[in-house]
């Protein structure tokens, strides 16, 4: 979960460094280099640690007792969507080598798109171990993919407001 947590973080810095590109020269320059260094912290000094120690302590408590919680199908679901979100790990990887060579070129909007990415995930995550025994895993399912539709819909909504705002 914390891995998560600091995927959604180091995401927000990278929107922020995008949006400080944006200022005047001086202030983008300070800006840009603050974000580089928080973004630099916060990968190195959290996220990476949380990533490993979350895959060691996963293996541990499956190795314990492995063929009951394989034979659960909310642990399947779980298990994916875990998968999922270090794939998602490895493409923040991606953009904060990107990053760090000035080279991020991704639009602000896009970022926070794909912010929201972490969020459905965990959600996902943790109310298939709360929900497992209470709503069938496939009402589960719909209702995360619910969950995910609404939170775009909401960020379509956030553009398009920030878009009138900034007219004004």
């Amino acid at each position: 979960m914390l891995l998560g947590l600091q995927a959604c973080y180091i995401v927000r810095l990278f929107i922020y460094y995008v949006e400080a590109g944006e200022e005047d020269e001086n202030a983008k320059a300070i800006l840009q280099k603050q974000y580089k260094l928080m973004s630099k912290r916060l990968w190195y000094g959290i996220t990476w640690p949380s990533a490993i120690l979350t895959a060691f302590f996963a293996t541990w408590l499956l190795s314990t007792n492995f063929s009951h919680y394989m034979s659960q199908p909310w642990m399947h679901i779980k298990l994916t969507f875990v998968v999922a979100l270090y794939v998602y790990h490895f493409m923040c990887h991606r953009m904060f080598v990107q990053l760090l060579k000035d080279k991020l070129s991704y639009s602000s909007f896009k970022l926070r798109m794909f912010n929201e990415i972490a969020t459905v995930l965990l959600f996902a995550i943790v109310f298939l171990v709360v929900l497992k025994s209470t709503i069938s895993w496939v009402w589960g399912v719909v209702g995360i993919v619910l969950f995910g539709v609404l939170l775009m819909l909401a960020i379509q909504a956030y553009k398009k407001i920030r878009g009138k705002n900034s007219q004004q």
